[in-house]
C-alpha cells in the first residue's frame, strides 16, 4: 500500500517555507498529512497530540551512513518514547519501491513506524536535505532541531572512533526539561534526499 497524498496545497505552501528559510516556523500550524507506514497504518498529526516531541528520522534503504545508524536509533527511540517523544523514519527516497522498503525495514528490524512520503512533504516542511537527518518538532510542528544524529562522521570518509557529540540526545534532553535546544541546527552528512523527477 503506498502513501496517501497530502491534503490541499499545504505541500506548495511547505515548499516556501523552506526555500524561504522559515520552515516549521513558530506560526506556522502543523502540517497536515496523512501517509502510510509499511505495516500499511495510516498516520497523521493527530496522533502527536498529548506527545512532547516528535522525532521525524529521515533515512533511505541505499544509503551505507543511514543504514549504519540504524542500531544507535532504535536505541535512542527507547530511551525517549517512554518519556513522550514519538519517532518516525521518513523514507528520503522517492524512487525506491515499497516493496523494497518494506524488506529494508524488515531486515534492519525498526522499532518505530517507517513512512512512505513520495511527495517529500515532510522534507519540503522540515528543511531536510540528507540521509540521515534528524528533525524535532513540537506537537504543533514548531520546527525544533534539525540536523545530524550525533559526530560519528567528522566529513565524508571519515568516521570518529569514538563519538563525542550526541547532538539529537542533546536536543530532546534539552526539549524534556523546558530549556532551548543549545544547538538548534547542525550540519548532516549523508546521501541526498531524492526525489522523484
Amino acid at each position: 500500500m503506498g502513501a496517501v497524498e497530502p491534503k490541499g496545497g499545504w505541500v506548495a505552501a511547505a515548499l516556501l517555507l523552506a526555500v524561504s528559510g522559515l520552515a516549521a516556523a513558530a506560526d506556522t500550524p502543523p502540517p497536515e498529512f496523512s501517509l502510510t507506514d509499511t505495516a500499511g497504518r495510516v498516520h497523521t498529526p493527530a496522533e502527536w497530540s498529548g506527545r512532547r516531541a516528535i522525532v521525524l528520522l529521515f533515512l533511505s534503504t541505499d544509503c551505507p551512513l543511514s543504514n549504519g545508524y540504524v542500531p544507535e536509533l532504535n536505541r535512542i527511540a527507547h530511551d525517549y518514547s517512554g518519556r513522550g517523544v514519538a519517532f518516525y523514519a521518513v523514507q528520503g527516497d522517492a524512487t525506491v519501491s515499497a516493496d523494497e522498503v518494506r524488506r529494508h525495514v524488515k531486515e534492519f528490524g525498526y522499532t518505530f513506524p517507517y513512512l512512505f512520503d513520495p511527495q517529500e512533504s515532510l522534507a519540503a516542511y522540515t528543511g531536510a536535505t540528507t540521509t540521515p537527518e534528524a528533525a524535532v518538532l513540537s506537537p504543533r510542528g514548531e520546527l525544533l532541531y534539525l540536523g545530524r544524529i550525533d559526530n560519528r562522521l567528522e566529513d565524508y570518509g571519515k568516521q570518529r572512533i569514538q563519538v563525542t557529540g550526541f547532538d539529537l540526545r542533546d536536543a530532546l534532553d534539552a526539549i524534556l526539561a523546558g530549556k532551548p535546544v543549545p544547538r538548534a541546527r547542525t550540519k548532516a552528512l549523508g546521501c541526498s534526499i531524492t526525489r522523484k523527477s
